[in-house]
């Protein structure tokens, strides 16, 4: 995503260079920019999905033992993951479309299947990263903890082997 935003940023950059010193404007900068823009916006989707940065309201999830917390992500996960698992085929198809169509940007000659590929792509990564935090609050539950991640729960069993030795 960092690269997404520098490429559209040093695209936009010679945009600007080119109308005000060269006086010409650059055909493809803008389709350029928009479709590096769309990438980047499903891919933060599935970034948002692992680090759990989404829109969310805490403060009943609080009361609840730390076993009723993971339950309680559980489901939320469980729901998120149906949702993606729903809205794939249909990606898919959306994606199928735009191949038989033979349809290409008009500045660039792109296949429009580059740009519409990402929802399909983003969403299966969605789903990849729903079921990792869905093991890890499934370890959560198990052992009665609170892990935000799985370096966490790794180096507390390191730590939990380690105290075990004779």
């Amino acid at each position: 995503m960092i690269a997404l935003l520098c490429g559209m940023a040093v695209v936009m950059m010679i945009q600007i260079f080119c109308r005000y010193v060269l006086g010409t404007s650059l055909s493809w900068s803008e389709e350029i920019t928009r479709y590096m823009f769309i990438w980047s916006a499903f891919m933060s989707v599935s970034l948002c999905t692992k680090l759990t940065i989404s829109i969310r309201i805490d403060a009943i999830i609080r009361f609840f033992s730390k076993r009723g917390r993971a339950l309680v992500k559980m489901f939320n996960l469980t729901v998120e993951l149906a949702f993606f698992v729903y809205i794939i085929p249909y990606a898919w198809r959306y994606l199928l479309t735009t191949i038989a169509s033979g349809q290409v940007s008009p500045a660039c000659g792109i296949p429009m299947y580059y740009v519409q590929s990402a929802p399909l792509i983003c969403f299966c990564l969605c789903c990849v990263r729903i079921l990792e935090r869905f093991f890890l609050q499934l370890a959560n539950y198990r052992h009665n903890t609170e892990y935000h991640n799985w370096k966490e729960l790794k180096a507390a069993q390191r730590k939990e082997d380690v105290s075990c030795l004779p």
